[in-house]
């Protein structure tokens, strides 16, 4: 069990000690992760910023994940999406929601900047954990296009048959813990507060 996203988020880091003086790009996926991942990028001397993507939730179940969508629109359905009530007019919906979402987001996270290029870069794409992984294939496929030297997916925990969905997307996967029993992300936390948008936004100035 973590502390917290911090005490997750150094442990990772501890891991990560190869890169540090590389000059990694650091990449969260909002909202959680982002205090995570500047610390990861404070500790290897690195850069950090965000990588957008939303998750399609199943009709009834919207902590469900049916698939997830990039800031491209680039669309991951996952297998199960039919048997969980998603039919073609559902992620259709839920799809445009979720790039609505996507583009507030980029308008209040980085509204002075562009994101940072990941082209040619060491990427380290952290999320506070994985339940399906949906969002995080959606990273990895959406930065695979972008061409960095190396993409390393690091996050504290996951099932092992999530991670295992996810590891033939990345160079290098890092995680801390793959327990058997996995309800949610949050059982393995201490503290799992929500992290809101004005910390977001206060990190990513910082």
């Amino acid at each position: 069990m973590f502390r917290d996203r911090l005490d997750a988020a150094s442990q990772l880091a501890d891991k990560l000690g190869a890169y540090r003086g590389r000059k990694p790009l650091v990449l969260a996926i909002p909202r959680g992760a982002v205090p995570m991942a500047r610390l990861i990028a404070e500790r290897l001397d690195g850069e950090f910023d965000v990588v957008l993507v939303r998750k399609l939730r199943a009709p009834w179940q919207p902590e469900l994940a049916i698939g997830s969508v990039d800031e491209t629109g680039w669309t991951y359905i996952a297998p199960f999406a039919a048997s969980a009530g998603a039919d073609a007019q559902h992620i259709e919906q839920e799809k445009r929601k979720q790039l609505e979402t996507i583009r507030q987001r980029r308008a209040q996270y980085t509204p002075l900047r562009p994101h940072i290029d990941p082209a040619g870069r060491i990427v380290i794409v952290v999320d506070d954990g994985l339940a399906t992984g949906a969002t995080m294939i959606a990273a990895l496929h959406g930065l695979r296009q972008q061409q960095p030297a190396k993409l390393i997916c690091a996050v504290p925990v996951s099932p092992p048959d999530t991670l295992e969905q996810v590891r033939p997307l990345a160079d290098e996967v890092l995680c801390l813990q793959t327990p058997e029993w996995f309800q949610a992300v949050g059982q393995f936390y201490r503290h799992f507060d929500q992290v809101e948008d004005e910390e977001v936004i206060t990190l990513l100035k910082g």
